[in-house]
């Protein structure tokens, strides 16, 4: 690799060391002389694509059960909706140029509409989420339900990875889970053709070798983690002559991007001591390099996501942060009452605000990416103007196992395409499925005309319909 002063330097350019590969951040460099900033947009740069799943809808969300509380969805439509203090939305109140809430909308491929097939909700939820299609309900490998939104999305990037599948919680089961379904639709959000699920990642140690870790040998690779120093040492003389040949702002982000990657690489480090020292632990279960706090874990997957976009690794993720009839505790949350049973509230008022706490406590992880994605500037914009955050459920109500007015978030700026601070509430029986077919039209996703069991799109701005006085 040879770097010449005042010459383009490729968008695609890797700094390789013995089992490590570093792709570039976005810098000056790379923009021919002459060209500018928005032509060189135009030429290379596409919306970032985060798909969460989080499961067992919200509390509040099925606004069915006793007087609204606007647990989750505000009770004004359009620009001027309160957040309230009891709103699980709440922790975004700072981010609400950035967040448009979508209310109502139905996931009702999740829904029991076949003979024999009562029950079961918790077990096809998961593989309805992205896909807006009913699984074939099989314990065997004849699975089917269709492709999911973000893998059409990555079919279209061009890309080292074309995409890449994280998760939180345990997904080693195998064979049947429940009602006579397979646990694949239980464990993946992502599926790259209807018979074909994605393994999601629930380790940080493999996320961080898939971004950073190839080339070399199995043998260099083993080597360097032994050291237990950083990867980058194995690549100190690439960085340095890349240094020497930029300018002071490419000097500087460079500077500030690798030290991102050395501080979540370092943090991995640490958490696989600790995890290995012979401590109890929480999680006893879960690999060395997955951390027992919930907090810890999806933070540290976050920064792997935002490290992910900035080096233009891959442009699509998918990220589930938690798994069906899960009895995971989150004390942080104010409650010690469990996961699943806590969502089984029986519309009781205690038992809706604790489960309503747990639910904020969930969305209290997403400033934390927003603020990450908003510290990356690319040319005159952040990674968070770029990047569309889908946030939601295809459950509405954990009591009932209902999937009709199903608790949806978007996030970003989307490369203009999202214009946030507005709350949109659809009538009542709309699919999911429109928000979703609508949000791949704003990502460039122009000549699919369905998707799922979509009845049409769905504007994401605001619209005459919805009463111009609200939303002004």
């Amino acid at each position: 690799m040879k770097f010449i002063t005042g010459k383009h330097v490729p968008r695609r350019t890797f700094l390789r060391g013995m089992g490590a590969t570093v792709a570039l951040p976005f810098l000056d460099a790379m923009v021919p002389a002459g060209f500018g900033w928005s032509r060189m947009i135009d030429k290379i740069d596409r919306p970032r694509l985060l798909a969460i799943e989080m499961v067992h809808g919200a509390a509040g969300a099925e606004t069915g059960l006793g007087a609204p509380m606007n647990l989750w969805s505000p009770a004004e439509v359009g620009r001027n909706f309160t957040l309230n203090s009891d709103s699980a939305l709440k922790p975004l109140e700072d981010w609400r140029e950035y967040l448009t809430i979508i209310s109502d909308t139905d996931c009702r491929m999740a829904e029991a509409y076949q003979p024999g097939e009562v029950g079961g909700d918790h077990f096809r939820s998961s593989a309805v989420f992205l896909t807006q299609s009913h699984p074939r309900q099989t314990e065997s490998s004849d699975v089917y339900v269709g492709t999911s939104l973000d893998q059409i999305y990555a079919s279209l990037q061009d890309t080292p990875i074309p995409s890449m599948q994280l998760c939180i919680e345990n997904i080693d089961q195998s064979g049947g889970c429940a009602y006579g379904y397979s646990c694949v639709y239980t464990d993946s959000i992502s599926w790259s053709a209807p018979n074909t699920p994605l393994p999601m990642i629930r380790d940080p140690r493999i996320a961080f070798e898939q971004l950073f870790g190839a080339g070399g040998t199995a043998e260099e690779r083993a080597n360097r983690m032994r050291t237990r120093g950083s990867m980058l040492d194995w690549i100190g003389n690439e960085i340095g002559q890349l240094q020497r040949e930029l300018g002071a702002a490419d000097r500087n982000r460079l500077d500030g991007y690798l030290q991102n990657v050395r501080e979540v690489e370092q943090r991995i480090q640490r958490i696989e001591a600790r995890n290995a020292s012979g401590e109890v632990r929480e999680i006893p279960e879960a690999p060395a390099g997955v951390p027992d706090s919930f907090a810890d874990h999806v933070k540290l997957m976050f920064d792997l996501q935002v490290l992910g976009f900035e080096s233009d690794m891959t442009r699509v993720f998918s990220f589930k942060m938690g798994r069906d009839a899960s009895a995971r505790v989150y004390p942080e949350s104010g409650t010690d009452r469990p996961f699943h049973p806590a969502s089984h509230h029986g519309g009781r008022e205690q038992q809706l605000m604790e489960f309503n706490m747990i639910n904020r406590y969930h969305v209290a992880m997403l400033p934390y990416l927003l603020e990450r994605l908003n510290e990356v500037v690319e040319g005159d914009s952040t990674l968070l103007d770029k990047t569309a955050v889908v946030y939601g459920s295809p459950m509405a109500d954990g009591n009932l196992h209902n999937h009709r007015r199903c608790p949806l978030l978007l996030m970003g700026g989307a490369n203009g395409q999202l214009e946030g601070n507005l709350h949109l509430r659809a009538p009542a029986g709309t699919p999911m499925a429109n928000v979703m077919l609508s949000l791949l039209h704003s990502l460039g996703v122009d000549d699919m005309s369905s998707f799922g069991d979509s009845t049409g799109t769905f504007s994401l701005a605001p619209t005459p319909s919805r009463s111009l006085a609200d939303v002004r």
